[in-house]
């Protein structure tokens, strides 16, 4: 009996003693975690914790809540229909999941949504870009961004959120339709607001005057709301700001891979974007009537940010890719030279694709880092009703 128990003792302390070995010396093959290169790491950043605002737009709770109701209100639309969420759901993490939108003439949310009835009305353009972040657009590896400057859409083609915000308001398929010519549809808009008494009083309370509804004041509204949703403490920013335990060693590994395959080459900085454009030869969508040839009709569209990506499929400007292995698979075609649209030659491909190496066998481990770039704690605050009265979010059932 005293043999059996000394031996008992003799386990014990022998694994008491490995025990404290492993944890003094983090030798421990579970615990070890891979240490990237400074050089490679370097090349990606957290978000700022605070959001770029322009000196003439300064955030208030009114302004903020102002925006959020015009934002919800279908009386931004040309036949009342269609609002900026309709779009740019808090469901779908304010994109949508579509290829390509249905915005005036639409009923129905993600993939339920279609055409109320057939008529002349197209789809939208190019896939639905979220919201989420866009506060930040612009922000690169070298500093922070002026505001008022930020590259918006996929062809860059308003700059600041102020801009962007008015500019699916003049648009004929996405929110005008037929009610009115481009030319009037700020002015039409404007008129529509000032007869409503309770957005006369919340334009009063946010901009402190008495004739405060104008176009100017309505996408400065709208865009103070817009710099309140934002995903900024994803895992990916928490382990940039030193916790290193907040990634697992795969997710770490997929880091390393997506920075050797080149894919940092564009997608680099906080919101992993360069804001450049590129030309890809990403596939058209059958359900457009032309080709979308983008940029000065060069095929290039602007690197998208690869933030909250489990939130904003399909992806590409053309929605073609419903999922991240198909993206990386396309890379990885690409990098061979297979070019996907056959109206885009080799030489128009952009040249820094010839330091992109996306191998297949390293595709789980990208979509691994990748997923940890989510961030779910964004507010997804819907207005119970709006000043007009209409359906909030337009014609969404």
């Amino acid at each position: 009996m005293m043999t059996l128990r000394y031996s008992l003792l003799i386990l014990a302390v022998g694994a008491w003693l490995a025990a404290m070995h492993i944890s003094c010396t983090g030798e421990s093959k579970q615990e070890k975690t891979p240490a990237l290169p400074e050089d490679d790491i370097a090349k990606l950043a957290a978000l700022p914790t605070e959001v770029p605002v322009p000196a003439d737009n300064p955030s208030t709770p009114e302004k903020v809540a102002l925006g959020r109701l015009l934002f919800f209100d279908p009386i931004l639309s040309g036949h009342k229909d269609v609002a900026c969420a309709t779009c740019h759901h808090p469901e779908f993490g304010f994109a949508e999941s579509l290829e390509v939108s249905i915005g005036v003439n639409g009923r129905g949310t993600g993939s339920n949504r279609d055409f109320s009835t057939l008529g002349d009305i197209p789809f939208v353009k190019r896939n639905s870009q979220t919201i989420l972040n866009a506060a930040f657009n612009g922000l690169t590896l070298t500093g922070s961004t002026d505001a008022s400057n930020a590259p918006m859409f996929w062809d860059i083609r308003a700059k600041g959120l102020e801009n962007q915000s008015l500019e699916p308001i003049k648009s004929f398929e996405e929110m005008r339709g037929h009610r009115y010519v481009k030319e009037a549809a700020l002015d039409s808009v404007v008129n529509r607001l000032k007869k409503i008494a309770e957005y006369r009083h919340l334009f009063q309370e946010a901009f402190s005057t008495s004739d405060a509804i104008n176009s100017q004041n309505l996408s400065r509204a709208i865009a103070a709301y817009e710099r309140t949703l934002v995903g900024g403490n994803s895992r990916f920013d928490q382990y940039m700001r030193g916790d290193r335990s907040a990634l697992s060693i795969n997710e770490i590994d997929g880091m390393q891979v997506f920075l050797k395959s080149g894919c940092a080459k564009c997608h680099n900085g906080p919101m992993l974007s360069d804001y450049k454009v590129h030309a890809l030869g990403v596939p058209d969508n059958e359900k457009l009537t032309q080709s979308d040839a983008g940029v000065d009709n060069q095929y290039k569209f602007r690197t998208p940010s690869l933030r909250n990506l489990r939130f904003t499929a399909p992806y590409m400007h053309s929605g073609k890719l419903k999922t991240l292995e198909q993206v990386l698979e396309f890379y990885e075609d690409l990098a061979g030279d297979k070019i996907r649209n056959p109206l885009v030659g080799k030489p128009q491909i952009d040249p820094i694709i010839e330091l992109l190496k996306v191998d297949f066998k390293d595709i789980s481990l990208i979509v691994e880092f990748l997923n940890t770039l989510n961030d779910d704690q964004f507010d997804r605050t819907i207005p119970k009703r709006v000043p007009s009265g209409l359906p909030v979010g337009g014609n969404l059932n």
